[in-house]
């Protein structure tokens, strides 16, 4: 025993002196003079050794604790003070020495987007028109020939506030405002906030945003409309984006159409994004109805008009082909600093 005892305090002594950190330290005295350390383990089995040698080699141990211990403390204070040389040193500051840089702002890439939409209408004479979002039941539905008894009034599709207030589930409110207050001809876009009671995944949001539009005037037809969403769809995604209509229905607008764009991924010939259609729908357009005309009270037989709805989001992850809408809420700089 008392041979394991030279050893122990040599390899630990040594071990002490090469230690580098000071948690490197706790660990060689937790191995030497811990529950579970090499003395303790010792001294547990001095009751082995018989009645007149255990006064010895309790003292030897004790002589090898007491020793192990200052020269713990004793590096302790060395590798205290190294460190906190070497912090200092790190964090000592160069005044003479040009800051850090910071990194620019940049725009969010939904809002990049909304920008060019907008411009992309004013560009055509359209004016930018906003609204509540908090909206009367008058202006989010009745006006719009959504009757009582319609689907899209159930609460389980729209945020009610109270029995004729309701968070608008569209912009077309906007569009109702401006017809029950201005005459004729009237060229409007309606960007903003909307929200429906829609669970969040790749392609939902209970929140988002969306862009309508309204053209009134006299003369105006299916083809004015056509023409608008095919200039607006060439200057956002590029030259050889088209427009396909298909037949729908929209109590707003009739007739009504849903409207595909071209995949601006593979151009047309088929690709995962367009499951190989060539095609990506986008939006929804139609002719005013002439019963909601009647409602706010312009002359259906001397006016007619155009109106058109489209995601903004929905909108963004086809120009930028992103993947998951999610992207666009979670914050994430390494997304988000892509685009500038």
């Amino acid at each position: 025993m008392e041979k394991m005892l030279r050893e122990i305090r040599e390899r630990m002594l040594k071990n002490i002196e090469e230690a580098k950190a000071s948690s490197s330290l706790e660990q060689i005295r937790v191995a030497a003079l811990g529950k579970k350390g090499e003395l303790t383990g010792l001294l547990r089995g001095m009751g082995k050794l018989p009645p007149e040698e255990r006064p010895k080699m309790g003292q030897l141990v004790n002589d090898v604790r007491a020793a192990l211990e200052a020269k713990l403390e004793e590096r302790a204070a060395e590798l205290a003070e190294r460190e906190k040389q070497a912090r200092l040193a790190a964090e000592t500051i160069d005044v003479t020495l040009p800051g850090p840089e910071r990194g620019a702002g940049s725009l969010h890439p939904m809002n990049i987007v909304l920008s060019k939409m907008v411009d992309i209408f004013v560009g055509m004479g359209y004016e930018v028109v906003d609204g509540p979002e908090v909206e009367y039941d008058h202006y989010n539905f009745e006006l719009l020939n959504v009757p009582k008894n319609h689907p899209a009034r159930d609460a389980q599709d729209t945020f009610y506030v109270e029995d004729n207030i309701v968070l608008r589930s569209q912009t077309s409110p906007v569009q109702a405002r401006v017809m029950t207050t201005r005459k004729p001809p009237i060229r409007i876009i309606s960007p903003g906030r909307v929200y429906r009671a829609d669970e969040a995944d790749a392609t939902h949001s209970p929140v988002f945003h969306q862009m309508e539009g309204l053209v009134i005037d006299e003369n105006i037809t299916m083809g004015d409309l056509k023409g608008t969403l095919d200039e607006f769809a060439r200057q956002m995604l590029g030259q050889g984006i088209q427009t396909r209509f298909r037949p729908s229905f929209f109590p707003f607008t009739e007739p009504s159409a849903e409207v595909d764009l071209t995949c601006a991924n593979c151009k047309g010939a088929g690709c995962r994004m367009c499951k190989g259609t060539g095609w990506i729908e986008v939006l929804g357009a139609g002719m005013v109805n002439p019963k909601v005309l009647e409602m706010c009270g312009i002359d259906s037989t001397k006016y007619s008009g155009f109106a058109f709805g489209m995601g903004v989001e929905r909108m963004t992850l086809l120009k930028y082909n992103i993947p998951n809408l999610r992207y666009l809420y979670e914050n994430d700089l390494r997304f988000l600093t892509q685009y500038r």
